[in-house]
């Protein structure tokens, strides 16, 4: 379940709630070929996970009940007879290598390939053994979109398409629009890919005697370059994999809700409550709305600074570095605490602290990679080491603030920078691509061990 899906249904919830009205969860499994098993649950997993709950439908029933479409072909049935009674649906005599005939010829005489123009004169009567097909009535529709705004085709695309196949399912084209009926429903909200077949089903409401619901189109998704729709190749995962990657629920959300949403202000971070209050589909853009994993990346550091020790600490439980398993819980809850600042995804945890559970393995390119580092040289590193372990050996008091000044003296013995001293002394001491604020580190690491990994380093460069 991808980004898009997951957002369509997020808006079709938020459009719910801020209406006072009911989302329901119900499962399209017509298409048996494609069914893979086990995507209902996984569906149900990524909904609840993003805190979307559903008022009637799947496991929880409702009114309408059944939920699940192949469970309902009798009521597929019935609606099919009124349009066969009606003159509106016919069997379909032909066999699918007839109609991929048909199709070729229209490809090699270069025009559009429309069925209907292949409308068998006299149908045998349907038995449930042939597919049914829709008896168009081709004509020009205008109709209003919540998002797109008022649309309008001509008779050219109405079509005679499939009813029920030849194995006895529905297609969706008819059973979503039998269903909508029936359980009552206001809003149809679904991606861009479904535009073009809005004239067919304008016709089939038009011949079942129903009134359209409220359409609304979402845009599609766009990859990081804004120039085609996301796909696998762009990077585009199952949600669950984000969670997997250590992204929290409550990111996803906000993201995935401010993807082509906004709420006219400058906010760019939503919790559930705030999304329910504020959510328009009249707010939604036309444009597609591009994948910035970035903003991604950004938007979860800014939750996971939000989360309590305690919380995060739940959340962290299946990240920690295999170093942590058998360590005190207050000193790994202190580690926690000092990184909760830096983390960006919750997978960063093994490697912004698996240096205060083991000593860390000695790599020189984070000194050869760092501009100023790489200035120096490493016999002057190596000096600048040694005399930082003279200075830290001499405090006495080893808490961040002494630690603070002792390093603060050490900018001014040294006549180095920031950047370049502490830069140094972090690598030393963590031999880490980063880590959180260079006292505190040390603070936690205590004394013996932050000398010993100088003296270490100090060695290794020389």
């Amino acid at each position: 379940m991808h980004v898009g899906n997951l957002r369509t249904g997020l808006f079709a919830y938020l459009t719910a709630k801020n209406g006072d009205g009911a989302f329901i969860l119900r499962l399209e499994d017509t298409d048996k070929n494609r069914e893979v098993e086990g995507s209902a649950d996984h569906i149900k997993e990524c909904l609840k996970l993003l805190g979307i709950t559903w008022d009637e439908g799947l496991d929880v029933g409702g009114p309408y009940a059944p939920y699940q479409q192949s469970e309902r072909l009798d009521i597929y049935k019935a609606w099919a007879q009124k349009l066969i009674d009606a003159g509106r649906a016919y069997a379909d005599p032909y066999t699918p290598e007839e109609v991929q005939a048909f199709r070729e010829q229209a490809q090699k005489e270069k025009r559009a390939f429309l069925y209907r123009n292949h409308r068998p004169e006299n149908p045998p009567a349907w038995d449930g053994t042939q597919p049914l097909r829709f008896k168009s009535d081709p004509k020009a529709y205008e109709w209003h979109d919540e998002v797109m705004g008022d649309l309008h085709s001509g008779p050219e695309v109405v079509d005679d398409f499939i009813l029920i196949k030849s194995d006895g399912y529905p297609t969706y084209n008819f059973a979503h629009i039998v269903d909508d009926a029936e359980m009552k429903v206001s809003h149809v909200i679904r991606g861009q890919e479904f535009l073009s077949s809005q004239p067919n089903y304008m016709n089939l409401y038009e011949a079942l005697g129903l009134t359209p619901p409220i359409f609304a189109t979402m845009p599609h998704i766009l990859n990081e370059q804004g120039n085609k729709k996301l796909g696998k190749r762009d990077g585009a995962k199952d949600v669950l994999d984000y969670v997997r990657e250590g992204y929290l629920p409550e990111t996803l959300l906000s993201f995935i809700a401010t993807l082509g949403w906004n709420d006219g202000t400058e906010q760019e971070v939503f919790t559930m409550n705030e999304l329910v209050e504020k959510f328009s589909l009249k707010r939604v853009q036309r444009s597609g709305a591009r994948f910035d994993e970035k903003r991604l990346l950004w938007m979860n550091g800014q939750f996971i600074r939000e989360l309590s020790l305690e919380d995060l600490e739940q959340r962290v439980a299946d990240f920690w570095p295999a170093s942590a398993a058998n360590v005190d819980t207050n000193y790994r809850r202190k580690v926690l605490s000092l990184a909760q600042d830096r983390l960006k995804t919750l997978a960063d945890l093994p490697l912004l602290t698996s240096y205060f559970f083991t000593e860390p393995t000695a790599d020189m390119s984070l000194i050869t990679d760092n501009k100023q580092l790489a200035k120096l040289g490493t016999s002057e590193c190596a000096n600048l080491l040694k005399v930082a372990h003279e200075a830290l050996s001499a405090v006495n008091d080893w808490t961040a603030a002494s630690v603070q000044d002792t390093l603060n003296n050490l900018l001014e013995k040294t006549g180095q920078k920031p950047g370049t001293l502490f830069s140094l002394i972090r690598i030393a001491t963590t031999w880490a691509p980063f880590s959180p604020q260079l006292n505190d580190t040390l603070e936690l690491l205590g004394k013996q061990r932050t000398l010993g990994r100088l003296a270490s380093a100090a060695n290794y460069l020389s």
